[in-house]
């Protein structure tokens, strides 16, 4: 990372860190994130939403990539289809009424207008693989510090095992988010939402694991982060409908695109 955004990259973390909701959108423009995103947005995609994914944070800038996808104007809302064949709009307030996730202002809506969906998987996508982090995070933690036996139970096979999948994980899904970045077309934004979704499920249940009973206190940060996990995977469609939709794509045409040299 360059100089530039490494700085960057430290005032988004200090603004997420001290806000989240609506005060951290203003933050967040203050900071020049509209003028990033038509500037530099294959940079600043992924460096703000994965930062929102690892500080537990959020914000309405999901609204911003697909308005601006769309060729409208950033700063407002737009409905966002949700999994099962709803929708949804992400409002910028305060307000959590929202059955989906008591933290998020989201809420159903009967329909809307299909809008280009690709630049806002991209986003979900590095959401989602900043919050597989942050439970590997936690879960590491915990395994480093809880000790069963006289030893720390990172030294068992098992939980090594487990967090390891979720390692793999997380980094194919990111490896594929790249390569999206360097190829967003439609199917590969499609493909690396779906491979994000997917990690952020296996990291929930394999950290779960590790943490056992704690992991379910309402003390304790990893149900946030499974929550914010499981409402992020059914934004722009589900991994399960996802990887469905790729599947007969890739039916019709009778071929699969290479999407990555190796």
């Amino acid at each position: 990372m360059n100089p530039e955004l490494a700085l960057l990259a430290e005032s988004l973390r200090t603004a997420m860190t001290a806000a989240t909701g609506a005060k951290l959108d203003g933050a967040l423009a203050d900071l020049g994130w509209l003028e990033m995103l038509d500037e530099i947005p294959a940079a600043a995609i992924p460096l703000v939403f994965r930062m929102l994914g690892e500080t537990g944070a959020h914000a309405a800038v999901l609204n911003d990539v697909v308005l601006r996808a769309a060729g409208r104007e950033s700063g407002g809302t737009v409905p966002l289809p949700y999994a099962g064949g709803s929708w949804v709009v992400w409002e910028r307030t305060d307000a959590h009424a929202s059955a989906l996730d008591e933290e998020l202002p989201l809420h159903r809506v009967p329909a809307g207008d299909a809008v280009p969906l690709g630049a806002g998987r991209q986003a979900l996508g590095w959401w989602l693989v900043g919050t597989s982090r942050a439970m590997l995070s936690l879960a590491r933690r915990h395994a480093l510090d809880r000790i069963q036996f006289g030893r720390p139970i990172a030294s068992f096979q098992a939980v090594r095992h487990r967090l390891a999948e979720t390692l793999v994980a997380i980094e194919g899904a990111e490896a594929t988010l790249q390569a999206a970045t360097d190829q967003p077309d439609d199917l590969a934004c499609l493909l690396s939402k779906a491979a994000a979704g997917q990690a952020a499920l296996t990291a929930a249940r394999h950290c779960q694991q590790v943490l056992g009973g704690i992991g379910f206190t309402a003390e304790h940060h990893l149900h946030r982060h499974v929550k914010r996990a499981l409402v992020l995977d059914g934004l722009l469609g589900s991994s399960r409908e996802l990887t469905r939709e790729a599947g007969a794509h890739v039916k019709a045409v009778g071929s699969a695109p290479r999407l990555v040299h190796l």
